[in-house]
């Protein structure tokens, strides 16, 4: 047992040569790798970064013939940091675990890749390190052609301004929107009525994205084909299953990496940003002033008019 409990605090280097099994394998190791990120599930967590650390080792299978000193025939160091940056430029996370699971994943695409051993600390969230450590092998994970994910249709993305959300063209835009045969995803601004004002940057920003979603809320009980989503995972779902979406957009905002310039009382070009990052080709406008630039083409519909 007291053999146990050491190596559950060792480097996972020694946890990898304890658990090797009768099949020799190589092994390269990235030790005390220190990032700075935006990372954890508390609200004191957010609009802060800290330092996490990474420890991984990675089983790979020896190679036949000589290696003649060509980098190109190992796995080499810069893969492990390398899938460690690309998991944490994808999107904020809340959890260690869920980046964890994420870099040993990309880790064993790797076709040397075998098992991996991960560990990640956090540095700054008390006396001592805090973390997770997880072991996965390239017999758990399904093969690249069965991770890969059906890319979902492109959406139509639309804009509705408060007279939109009230009109009495709205089950007609609809009726037409849903017969184009593309996804739809419903975007709005802030209700009519004025919402808290404070002085606090992050605490206004909070409650100018939670009074979209309010409105949100207003259009989805306009219509019942109408369903508010606040997550991508949900998003892409829906638009695989022929739902019509109207986006909350709190979650994606907060934890988006590439933060986008543009506040939540800049409400269309909130939504055209969003467009960008669901890749939509261009977003209608109903009922809205136009932004005086969005990172897609819009297209200005009057709220009187009837037919899109």
């Amino acid at each position: 047992m007291s053999n146990e409990v050491r190596l559950a605090f060792a480097h996972p280097s020694e946890r990898a040569a304890a658990m090797a099994d009768d099949t020799p394998l190589d092994r390269i190791s990235l030790r005390d790798h220190i990032v700075e990120v935006e990372i954890g599930a508390f609200q004191a967590e957010r609009g802060v970064t800290q330092r996490i650390c990474f420890n991984v080792v990675v089983e790979v299978q020896p190679l036949t013939g000589p290696i003649e000193d060509d980098v190109d025939r190992i796995l080499s160091y810069d893969r492990v940091t390398e899938a460690i940056a690309a998991e944490l430029a994808v999107e904020r996370l809340a959890l260690l675990e869920t980046l964890a699971e994420r870099v040993a994943d990309r880790i064993l695409l790797e076709p040397q890749a075998m098992r991996t051993f991960v560990r990640i600390e956090k540095l700054d969230r008390g006396p001592g390190a805090l973390g997770v450590e997880i072991v996965r092998a390239r017999v758990a994970a399904a093969p690249v052609a069965e991770v890969a994910q059906e890319a979902p249709p492109q959406p139509q993305l639309v804009f509705l301004g408060n007279d939109a959300i009230a009109s009495a063209h709205l089950a007609g835009w609809l009726d037409q929107l849903i017969g184009q045969g593309k996804p739809v995803i419903f975007c709005v601004g802030a209700p009519d009525a004025a919402a808290p004002q404070l002085s606090h940057k992050m605490a206004q920003r909070r409650i100018d994205l939670l009074a979209i979603e309010q409105n949100a809320w207003v259009l989805a009980s306009k219509d019942d084909r109408c369903v508010v989503v606040d997550t991508r995972t949900e998003l892409d779902w829906a638009m695989k299953n022929g739902q019509t979406c109207v986006w909350a957009p709190s979650k994606i905002v907060l934890d988006s990496v590439d933060t986008p310039s543009a506040q939540p009382r800049d409400a269309v070009a909130l939504a055209a940003w969003f467009a960008a990052t669901m890749e939509a080709e261009d977003m209608l406008v109903i009922g809205a002033e136009l932004p005086d630039a969005a990172t897609v083409p819009l297209k200005a519909i009057p709220v009187e008019q009837g037919t899109l």
